[in-house]
């Protein structure tokens, strides 16, 4: 897989005039060379439903008289760059205004994206109609008259559908459209065979050719949706509404998948279709940088200009990150991610939920706990993955079970051997009740007694806390009451003076702590700790400080010595560690996004830190650390396995190697 990618957008209306006038196979080859760039993904048909080439499928687009994909194609690969090609799977515009029965339809009858065809922007189309046939053969056409390196499709999923011919279906088969969970068991059907339709006809042409299929989200949990993919491509725009999060969460979970991945950025201030947008250089480089130190290739989206002339600036700035980049590959091909803890993801084990309904209800929930877990990780600098149920547990020194982990027999019997061969476990919320939610499956040395009618609630911990000092803290997440059997406590849960009512309030917000001991608030038991709130929701919403105390102090009491990787870095810092053949790669970022306007984050300015302390626990005898790629030797010293080195200076993003 190619490291520097670019994805060229090339979304234009048929009533822009002069399409591809000005595109020189020159000046096009100098963009590539100026950006570094190694693979670029060019466009066979676009979301207004029009063809860049001579098309018997399609219809080329009325104001371009020439095969400008062929012609990309063939100045691309002279520079031996790679050009897999991409076709609006989900959008065609003109194919919606002349087909209008084949657009996808909710339940009301109204349509997905743009409601109405009195509003611009695009319809999305139903691959239960004979649309399905009509790509199919578009597919084809460009797997045999071109030298495509891939195949990629867009706007495209399981997506639950209400239109005539998602109705007849359902009417043929005797199921009911009034089920919800019926209408999503043939959406899962309907994707099902559009893929094995499309992998089909790929490989009677090219067996064999990579093929993505891009619904924007890699779904935890969803190993036969990722399956049929070649590869995966992580959207993730941070200031496109995705924010910086979204990247690492996704990546923690793509690669437990034992498939190659990219990361899709953008060149974008905002995001897609912004032509004239341009984020800063840094926040490029720092994207870049995010990317690879997470185990991914890259892919910068560009938006090319209906003239087919590409933008020198745009270019510029992206051999700014791909300059970098080209250097450091020697210690990226090949490497594998290290993780001490697993956090088994909620949005994973929802999909394996009782009922369609609790499904529903918990998928924000689930969401945002995943993204407060590794909010929390990557803030305290520990190695993780975001993992599924099908995982290999004993990877992992520890597990992490976030809020709503609720335990089926099948689940609750590979725990209990997880423990068994010595791992840990830290639950919080409701994680580990079964599903009724009436006790625990797991020992923690605590009963369940129910939620707790006073929300919010306060811990009070019976530890040091790091920065704080000891007070009741509240606590705005849903609280459990439990009470110890055999564990030990390791905080208490106080409960307010009343809930606030129009009847009974005080102040602002809520009213204090009665500072009495209400029960356990966190415990110490056999198989781990347990947190009584949902922290990780919590973390996500608020951002409290002592929710991340609270957990780090958990972590660190369950890895004690078996934590890989300990650094000084400050919380907006990353960490990540990596294994080549006869050496570890330990990357160490820092960028801080701020927030400009309402809702977009943006880095800009690069702050050097300087002498940053890495400890390193190594089995291996040590023999050189360096920086890479600058190749400068560190001094280090090892002793009982802790190769221990100071970084002399980090801006942005530096790479350490230690050989062994």
């Amino acid at each position: 897989m190619k490291y520097r990618q670019v994805h060229l957008d090339f979304h234009t209306s048929e009533k822009i005039e002069g399409i591809g006038e000005k595109f020189s196979k020159a000046q096009f080859q100098k963009a590539l060379q100026k950006g570094c760039v190694d693979s670029i993904t060019l466009f066979s048909k676009c979301h207004h439903g029009w063809a860049y080439h001579p098309s018997k499928a399609n219809e080329i687009h009325p104001n371009l008289d020439f095969d400008l994909l062929g012609e990309q194609i063939e100045a691309a690969h002279e520079l031996g760059v790679k050009t897999p090609v991409y076709l609006s799977a989900g959008f065609d515009e003109k194919i919606a205004r002349r087909h209008p029965e084949w657009i996808v339809r909710m339940k009301d009858d109204s349509m997905l994206w743009t409601k109405s065809f009195l509003e611009p922007g695009y319809h999305k189309l139903c691959i239960n109609t004979p649309y399905l046939d009509y790509l199919l053969e578009q597919i084809k056409e460009v797997c045999e008259n071109y030298e495509a390196d891939g195949i990629f499709l867009d706007i495209i999923g399981v997506q639950p559908c209400y239109c005539k011919h998602c109705r007849e279906t359902m009417e043929q088969e005797g199921m009911d459209p009034f089920k919800g969970e019926e209408v999503i068991a043939l959406a899962e059907r309907v994707y099902a065979n559009y893929a094995m339709r499309v992998r089909e006809t790929i490989d009677r042409v090219k067996p064999g050719l990579p093929v993505f299929h891009n619904g924007g989200h890699i779904r935890r949990g969803r190993r036969d949706l990722a399956s049929m993919n070649s590869h995966l491509e992580l959207e993730s725009l941070p200031t496109g509404g995705w924010g910086y999060d979204h990247f690492p969460l996704s990546a923690a979970y793509a690669r437990t998948l034992g498939v190659e991945y990219l990361s899709m950025t953008g060149k974008f201030h905002q995001s897609w279709g912004e032509f004239g947008g341009f984020k800063h250089p840094n926040a490029l480089r720092y994207e870049a940088s995010l990317s690879v130190a997470n185990g991914a290739g890259v892919s910068i989206g560009d938006q090319l200009h209906p003239s087919g002339e590409m933008d020198m600036a745009t270019y510029a700035l992206i051999g700014k990150a791909y300059e970098e980049l080209s250097l450091e590959e020697p210690w990226l091909l090949g490497a594998e991610n290290i993780a001490d803890i697993g956090v088994l993801s909620a949005e994973a084990v929802l999909e394996k939920s009782s009922g369609f309904i609790d499904k529903i209800a918990l998928e924000e929930a689930a969401k945002l706990a995943d993204i407060g877990a590794a909010r929390i990780l990557l803030e305290g600098h520990y190695l993780f993955n975001v993992i599924d149920d099908e995982e290999d547990f004993s990877r992992y020194s520890l597990m992490i079970l976030p809020d709503i982990i609720f335990l089926d027999e099948e689940l609750k019997n590979k725990l209990g051997q997880y423990v068994e061969q010595g791992g840990k476990l830290l639950s919080t919320g409701s994680s580990g009740l079964d599903r009724d939610k009436t006790e625990f499956q797991l020992n923690f040395g605590i009963r369940y007694l129910g939620e707790n009618k006073f929300r919010p609630d306060y811990f009070r911990p019976g530890f040091t806390i790091q920065d704080l000092e000891t007070s009741a803290f509240v606590m705005y997440s849903q609280g459990y009451e439990i009470e110890t059997v055999s564990g030990k406590e390791l905080g208490s849960r106080e409960n307010p003076y009343f809930n606030r009512t129009a009847t009974s309030f005080c102040s602002h917000l809520h009213s204090p702590s009665r500072n009495e001991k209400d029960g356990p608030g966190m415990v110490s038991g056999k198989d781990g700790i347990y947190i009584s709130w949902e922290v990780f929701r919590d973390y996500a919403t608020t951002g409290s400080l002592i929710l991340k105390r609270m957990v780090q102090y958990a972590l660190d009491q369950l890895l004690k010595d078996k934590a890989t990787i300990r650094t000084s870095l400050p919380a907006q810092g990353i960490v990540t560690l990596a294994k080549q053949k006869n050496r570890y790669v330990v990357h160490l970022l820092y960028g801080v996004p701020v927030k400009r306007g309402r809702n977009t984050e943006v880095i800009e300015d690069i702050q050097p830190l300087y002498e940053i302390e890495v400890q390193l626990n190594s089995r291996e005898k040590i023999k050189r650390i360096y920086l890479a790629p600058e190749e400068l030797d560190l001094n280090y010293t090892q002793e009982k396995g802790i190769v221990g080195f100071k970084v002399p200076k980090l801006a942005l993003h530096q790479m350490i190697v230690a050989e062994y």
